[in-house]
């Protein structure tokens, strides 16, 4: 088949690489998308929509092995390890426990902080300049405590770690969250509340960005699943797709989980696993939180639209399983039936699952190969994709055009792992 030719091609058109093409479009480069299947059909679609710039500390914090321990015996807890043996995976694990120290958490969570601060920003100055119809609310974000140990615990550890970082959090007493909150049950006995997080209809903005990238001349071709490279050890010179072959001046990799396996074909190793996640989205229940919510105790994920009404989170390392876990659609339900009046919407719209994709460090890989000249990688964001998306698209069109980037790229570069 004929070669297309583009300035920059970027493998994976979900969140992160549509604003990769969006901000590179802006910059005058031609771009071209490819994805496996449709623009934002992957952990983009079903997650829980927040932006979250409170989400800066890590799960690799000291303390987190334990959780995972006990996470072994639990398919319905919050974060659920598969005892299956899997060599990737427990490599991956390894190497995550190796970062569960004092010194890389610091490092991570000012590193994240300094992204999602950056992204928080663009984003809201992104959806309105290019008239992305998403549902985009700056409300904040509550996390709400039924428990008086949980709420001390984070008292001293989340809340501490934002007021050092300089990242807005109030503390609520019990009576204070439910008078805020009237869709929340009694029992309450505190609350953080998160000013400076917004919301979104993720599955929106994606179609969003994927229309202002065609109407500024980008092209993205779906049903495009990547087959194989040609290099010549400095350059990539072609990758296949079941859609044909592609050339470019640049090859941006950004492809969420499936970014290890396709890097393979190049001879690199991602530190990266999938972390499987779940959401329920119902029509819209008559009493709804007025907040996008975090229910601690369930880790349940609850968030608000004009449009609808979803229950998510939960974390599965279970390698590249696919398919719903009906135990951890159950766990949604149980968690937010704990805390909420109306815990459920009226009709079931979707039942969902999408894989994460995970760093071993909890820090993104952004920035050019150590390997090949022409490449760069934009991905293992993890939970974090859409609130990373706006500052990740910023920083690859820094890097391509040669112009100063608002943020210190060196914490996110590909070669503190070599690649």
């Amino acid at each position: 088949m004929d070669e297309t030719s583009s300035d920059v091609l970027i493998l994976g058109a979900g969140v992160i690489g549509l604003a990769c093409a969006l901000y590179l479009r802006r910059a005058g480069f031609g771009v071209r998308v490819l994805d496996q299947a449709a623009p934002g059909a992957g952990a983009s679609h079903g997650n829980c929509g927040t932006i979250t710039p409170s989400h800066a500390p890590p799960l690799t914090m000291p303390g987190s092995l334990g959780v995972a321990w006990h996470a072994l015996w639990h398919r319905d807890a919050p974060l659920y390890i598969n005892p299956r043996v899997d060599l990737e995976r427990l490599r991956w694990l390894f190497g995550f426990a190796r970062h569960c120290n004092r010194r890389d958490f610091e490092h991570a969570v000012h590193a994240r902080a300094a992204i999602l601060g950056r992204s928080r920003r663009l984003l809201a100055e992104l959806v309105r300049a290019e008239g992305i119809e998403c549902e985009f609310v700056e409300a904040g974000e509550l996390y709400v405590y039924r428990d008086r140990a949980t709420f001390e615990a984070d008292l001293r550890h989340h809340a501490d770690v934002l007021d050092r970082l300089g990242i807005t959090v109030e503390r609520l007493d019990g009576m204070a969250v439910e008078a805020r909150e009237p869709a929340l049950k009694p029992g309450v006995v505190g609350g953080l509340f998160h000013p400076g997080d917004a919301r979104l209809r993720p599955d929106r903005y994606v179609e969003g960005l994927a229309r202002r990238v065609r109407e500024l001349g980008g092209v993205i071709e779906s049903d495009a699943r990547v087959e194989g490279f040609e290099t010549d050890g400095r350059q990539v010179r072609r990758v296949h797709t079941r859609r044909g072959t592609f050339v470019a001046d640049h090859v941006v990799l950004a492809l969420g989980a499936w970014s290890p396996r396709v890097a393979r074909g190049l001879g690199l190793r991602l530190p990266m696993q999938p972390g499987k996640g779940y959401s329920i989205t119902y029509a819209r229940p008559r009493l709804a939180p007025r907040h996008a919510l975090v229910l601690r105790e369930s880790a349940v994920c609850v968030t608000t639209w004009d449009s609808g009404y979803r229950l998510g989170s939960t974390m599965e390392f279970s390698g590249y399983a696919e398919g719903l876990n009906r135990a951890r659609l159950d766990a949604l339900r149980r968690g937010a039936a704990s805390a909420l009046h109306e815990p459920e919407g009226p009709r079931v719209e979707e039942e969902w699952w999408g894989w994460r994709p995970m760093s071993v460090d909890e820090i993104p890989i952004i920035g050019p190969s150590t390997r090949y000249a022409n490449l760069s990688l934009a991905t293992a964001h993890g939970m974090l994709g859409v609130s990373m998306s706006a500052a990740t698209g910023e920083l690859i069109a820094a890097q391509l055009t040669g112009t100063p980037p608002a943020l210190d790229p060196t914490p996110y570069a590909p070669a503190r792992f070599g690649i």
